[in-house]
């Protein structure tokens, strides 16, 4: 399992011109082969009177999976520079297709590839792009008197409270990283001296993302 890792949260669309060529990079979150090649077939429907359909896309924990195509264009002109873009933005699970439509005046190869390279990371721009986590939701119980002790120690720590209630006694949902589990757990154990209950709750994947926690299941 990998401690953490990019991908696209929700996908973009970018364009740029280069000599009157258009070129359209459409980028999408893809969690199988099956989806991405659905996607860029999709694409190749929208776009059916393009001079060229080129995409790039890798998927898996350690990118097992990862596909171009020039679509026509010279070799290596094309789909090589998305997939370089993805890598070189270190992305996982995600699919470009950058579409264009011809403008009458040859780039040549250099130009090519600076185009479709350009393209793709226009995409990218205008997607919303994540950092995922490895961490864990941790269940604290305590009383009244730890309260105060905990909300101080989360604060400092940067330790989000996902969840609170506020019965005979308290529990708190905290969400810290899988590597500072153990180093967290100790801090509680510190600062109640010894009268909180810890529950591992799930092991999850988390981002942070425009003020907003997102969780998501292994």
């Amino acid at each position: 399992m990998l401690e953490t890792y990019k991908m696209v949260y929700e996908g973009g669309e970018g364009e740029i011109l280069e000599k009157k060529s258009r070129f359209i990079a459409t980028v999408r979150p893809v969690e199988s082969e099956e989806e991405a090649l659905s996607f860029i077939e999709k694409m190749r429907k929208k776009y059916w009177n393009a001079t060229h359909n080129c995409f790039a896309y890798v998927i898996g924990e350690r990118r097992e999976i990862m596909r171009f195509s020039d679509d026509g264009e010279p070799g290596g002109t094309a789909g090589k520079p998305i997939l370089d873009v993805l890598l070189g933005e270190e992305l996982y699970n995600t699919a470009v297709v950058v579409t264009r439509y011809f403008g009458g005046t040859l780039l040549g190869t250099g130009g090519l590839v600076r185009a479709y390279s350009k393209a793709a990371q226009e995409g990218l721009v205008k997607s919303r792009v994540i950092t995922k986590n490895h961490g864990v939701l941790i269940e604290i119980g305590t009383d009244y008197n730890g309260v105060g002790k905990l909300q101080y120690l989360f604060g400092q720590s940067n330790v989000p409270i996902m969840d609170s209630q506020y019965t005979e006694s308290v529990k708190m949902q905290i969400l810290v990283p899988a590597g500072e589990k153990e180093q967290i757990k100790k801090s509680v154990t510190e600062a109640t001296s010894g009268r909180a209950s810890i529950t591992d709750i799930k092991e999850l994947y988390y981002a942070v993302s425009q003020g907003e926690y997102l969780l998501f299941e292994n």
